[in-house]
């Protein structure tokens, strides 16, 4: 399915009571086009748990903060380090970022962990981005959702454990 139709039908989604950042943002809706269309051949995923506050919900892209794509706006702890990880590794153009549920629970200025109603309703869109990839989980969520190896999640001093893991998984 092309970028445009999942993006599009991404806007359309009630996914529980999660914010659903694409559904008034022509911006981070074309973020995600461009983004989804810049990494159509890319093999690896790298699938977390939701949108964060600070992240996804701002930006429009999975563990990706306002300020690595413009300069401004918040920063995300977990995403300075999923990029710097992928950097060292020389990945980050070929890795995709994605969540089991990529609209955001929680507040404007909180997460909260996605229900299980919220993650069996993104499922659709996890197996249409995750089809025929490599799939490394990220946390234990992901883990959860997917049948996929497990690597710990960079937030709450997991910054360590995730890069081994991420160098471990992808052989470098």
């Amino acid at each position: 399915m092309p970028p445009r139709d999942l993006v599009s039908r991404l806007a359309r989604a009630e996914i529980g009571a999660t914010f659903n950042q694409y559904a008034r943002s022509e911006l981070l809706r074309g973020r995600l086009r461009a983004y989804l269309d810049g990494r159509a051949d890319v093999r690896i995923v790298l699938v977390g748990e939701a949108a964060g506050y600070r992240g996804a919900r701002v930006s429009g892209i999975a563990f990706t903060s306002e300020r690595q794509l413009t300069g401004a706006g918040p920063a995300e702890a977990s995403a300075t380090i999923v990029h710097r990880t992928l950097s060292e590794l020389g990945l980050e153009d070929d890795v995709l970022l994605w969540n089991v549920v990529p609209t955001h629970p929680g507040t404007a200025t909180s997460n909260r962990a996605p229900t299980r109603a919220e993650v069996e309703a993104a499922q659709p869109f996890l197996d249409e981005v995750t089809h025929g990839r490599t799939v490394v989980a990220v946390g234990r969520v992901a883990a959860a959702a997917l049948d996929a190896p497990y690597v710990r999640h960079p937030s709450h001093g997991g910054a360590v454990a995730f890069a081994a893991g991420v160098r471990s998984m992808l052989g470098r």
